[in-house]
């Protein structure tokens, strides 16, 4: 028996999103195998129903967390946890990071309507902590085969591929190994009075549903998608788009809500043929709304964040086994083309877009043929199938081979000084940041927020 924390900086509680999902399925999953877990969240704990210790401790709270440290034996880390416990990157416990998420390049794309300051800064904040992170670990988690290359040279400039750690690795899964999201091998079940068809007044018995899994990101392209609702409709009597939630446990909302909602007003959509969740489903409660679904839908812009990102929504609609549509351009595209598992469209293309939602809701062979294409290949994302490589760690954990005492000198950047994201200086050069380049009313805003937040 192993103990292990597990950190992660998104909310746990009834309503998660993917890097508290992530986190909370790794517990469980180590846990069935036997071994001590704790959860700690840097932002907020609400799980009286786990069946492990659930702990909240705020970034930089160096006391608490030091009191987990010291209880570990393998910490699993996500985001900015470094920079906000000195203990964490000096620990001697055997340290694994979870960046199935390229924050850098997400930031790239959540940060375009910051002022450009703030853009800049945030992108070279998440760049800084994920350099961190590869130079310290002993073990990364990435979630596909793109992001594995991508890590490698990562790992390469930061001069961790050496004759030390490739002498008896000669293929750095012992450095790099992969773990993509995950889907509860248990199929989800319907709830009687919760799903989809009972709660949204619009959408009946004999409706047609299209669900859109997860949240409205400005890297998604919803906008292209209420088009195509728009072009279709006539041809699809009872079409029905659902967006599944919009405000995010631990997001800001972003403009391409507000836009979404505006253009669906505009085409005489909104309330009818599309539909919002101004919520957030709970993560027990989503099953339900997936199986009142027909087809599951992923929609976004081709660039540098699709080609590394793992649509983690995806994995739902494997998991209630829905035919899909989705965007050409990231690593699920290739999956579901190649599996058969729905219809990959171009980009920012109404037409072919309105073409395929209208094959998955009213061709009914071609739907029950991805369906089975789905059921098949679903087997292969569950949970305790995709965590393997983290299973094996802990059940056997180990430094890497260029570990030294104190993570010093782990790669050419290991001893570099990881960028603080906590503590009272951190927060005055943040305020001092946010009043030079946004102002007294943001910085007023932002401390709203804060305190409305604990």
């Amino acid at each position: 028996m192993t103990r292990v924390l597990i950190i992660t900086g998104d909310p746990v509680g009834a309503s998660m999103a993917g890097p508290a999902i992530r986190a909370w399925n790794m517990a469980l999953t180590l846990r069935a195998r036997d071994h001590e877990v704790r959860v700690l969240s840097t932002t907020r704990a609400d799980r009286p129903d786990a069946p492990f210790p659930v702990v909240a401790v705020a970034p930089g709270d160096e006391r608490a967390f030091r009191a987990h440290e010291r209880w570990a034996e393998v910490i699993v880390f996500q985001g900015y946890a470094l920079g906000q416990f000195p203990s964490l990157r000096r620990t001697d416990r055997f340290l694994v990071a979870d960046v199935y998420d390229p924050m850098h390049l997400e930031m790239l794309e959540q940060g375009r309507e910051l002022p450009p300051a703030t853009w800049r800064l945030r992108v070279a904040t998440a760049r800084d902590a994920l350099n961190d992170q590869l130079s310290r670990a002993d073990l990364l988690l990435c979630a596909s085969d793109r992001q594995r290359l991508f890590y490698l040279g990562h790992l390469a400039s930061l001069g961790r591929l050496t004759p030390d750690t490739y002498a008896h690795d000669p293929d750095l899964r012992g450095l790099l190994d992969l773990v993509p999201f995950g889907l509860d091998p248990v199929p989800p079940q319907a709830s009687p009075g919760s799903g989809i068809r009972d709660v949204v007044p619009s959408i009946g018995a004999d409706e047609r549903v299209l669900i859109w899994g997860g949240g409205v990101y400005s890297w998604f392209d919803p906008l292209t998608l209420i088009r195509a609702i728009a072009a279709v409709r006539d041809r699809v009597p009872g079409i029905r788009l659902f967006f599944l939630g919009t405000r995010h446990p631990g997001v800001d909302e972003m403009g391409i809500v507000r836009e979404s909602f505006d253009l669906a007003v505009e085409l005489g959509l909104e309330g009818r043929e599309v539909v919002f969740n101004d919520t957030w489903v709970p993560y027990a409660d989503r099953g339900a709304y997936l199986l009142d679904a027909d087809a599951g839908v992923s929609t976004h812009h081709v660039h540098v964040e699709t080609t590394f990102a793992f649509r983690t929504r995806i994995l739902d609609y494997l998991w209630a086994v829905l035919p899909m549509v989705v965007t050409e351009g990231d690593g699920f595209a290739d999956l579901v083309r190649e599996e058969g598992l729905g219809i990959v469209v171009p980009a920012n293309d109404v037409d072919a877009l309105a073409e395929a939602l209208a094959t998955v809701l009213t061709d009914a062979a071609a739907a029950e043929g991805f369906r089975a294409a789905v059921a098949r290949v679903r087997e292969r994302y569950t949970w305790p199938v995709v965590l393997e490589p983290l299973v094996r760690f802990v059940e056997a954990p180990h430094h890497a081979a260029d570990y030294t005492p104190g993570r010093e000198g782990m790669g050419s950047a290991g001893s570099r000084r990881p960028r603080r994201t906590s503590g009272l200086g951190h927060n005055l050069r943040m305020a001092a940041h946010h009043l030079k380049h946004s102002g007294v009313r943001d910085v007023v805003g932002r401390l709203r927020r804060r305190l409305a937040h604990g």
